[in-house]
């Protein structure tokens, strides 16, 4: 039997994985210090675990990242605040070491494939996937096909009205201050409150706010995009009553112009968790992997 490596390489952690499916994928987590330390580390795991039997190894990766073949830098991390990791070729180093294909792609795209062919978006043909931790990032699927343009989209990086007066917080992106990214991700919460938001308190202004922010960028992918269910993953969607007061705000930023029952009747339905929990991630990244090797 054929075996797939996986590897969802997040600014964190790497999620490693082979198998050929959710029934029998073997993880480890590795902690994301240098590319030197941090990808040979994957690759050990994938050799050890897999051994002659790997086929391919598909990679869903933080970014930004080059997704044009044409490109030199395909496969590579470009502009990343992460230290270190700025232009790190992730795919050619990969498939140097182990002589095999490999798929490449964002790890939101990677979790929207995953989700789409295994879990929430199963029964519909459209999904936008948004993680929502470290950083915020998102992935689109329609019809079995990922949504790429000139690059893949950056969904964590759109514009958002911010009222200084209710959010004094300037915004935490490096790059655009108070973006989506910026004002709404888990370091974001920690430096608005100074505390992380595990430590707050269900009551605490900060989820309302979160709320807010994340039922803004919500309508704007819906109102761009018509997705067919959102998928909300990550660190911060674990507080406990996020998703309802998301809900109620999207209702009230849509204010019925969209007359379709999924966002008047469904809302439960139509913004909910992953159905694969933190599995999604690693398991778009094996889907990556069979896609390559299917060529």
């Amino acid at each position: 039997m054929k075996i797939f490596g996986a590897v969802e390489a997040g600014g964190t952690k790497f999620v490693c994985g082979a198998g050929s499916g959710p029934d029998d994928l073997t993880t480890l987590r590795i902690p994301t210090t240098s590319p030197h330390e941090t990808i040979g580390a994957a690759v050990e795991f994938l050799r050890r675990t897999a051994g002659a039997d790997l086929a391919a190894v598909g990679i869903g990766s933080f970014g930004p990242v080059e997704l044009n073949r044409a490109s030199a830098r395909y496969g590579c991390i470009t502009s990343t605040p992460k230290p270190g990791w700025r232009n790190t070729n992730l795919t050619g180093a990969v498939a140097a070491a182990l002589g095999v294909p490999v798929g490449f792609d964002t790890d939101t795209n990677a979790a929207a494939l995953a989700e789409a062919r295994w879990g929430a978006a199963r029964d519909v043909s459209s999904c936008l996937y948004l993680t929502v931790g470290t950083g915020i990032g998102g992935g689109a699927i329609f019809d079995g096909r990922l949504l790429h343009g000139m690059m893949h989209p950056e969904m964590g990086h759109i514009r958002l009205p911010r009222d200084p007066a209710v959010d004094p917080y300037p915004g935490g992106c490096p790059f655009h201050g108070d973006c989506l990214e910026g004002l709404a991700s888990g370091p974001a919460i920690e430096a608005r409150w100074g505390k992380r938001g595990e430590e707050l308190p269900a009551e605490h202004p900060a989820w309302a706010l979160e709320a807010r922010y994340l039922a803004l960028a919500v309508a704007n992918f819906v109102f761009t995009l018509s997705p067919g269910r959102v998928i909300m993953g990550g660190g911060v969607m674990r507080q406990a009553g996020l998703f309802g007061m998301i809900r109620r705000e999207l209702a009230g930023i849509l204010n019925e112009y969209l007359q379709v029952p999924e966002l008047l009747e469904h809302m439960d339905r139509y913004v909910v968790g992953p159905g694969l929990g933190d599995r999604a991630g690693v398991l778009g990244a094996l889907t990556l992997a069979e896609r390559a090797w299917e060529g």
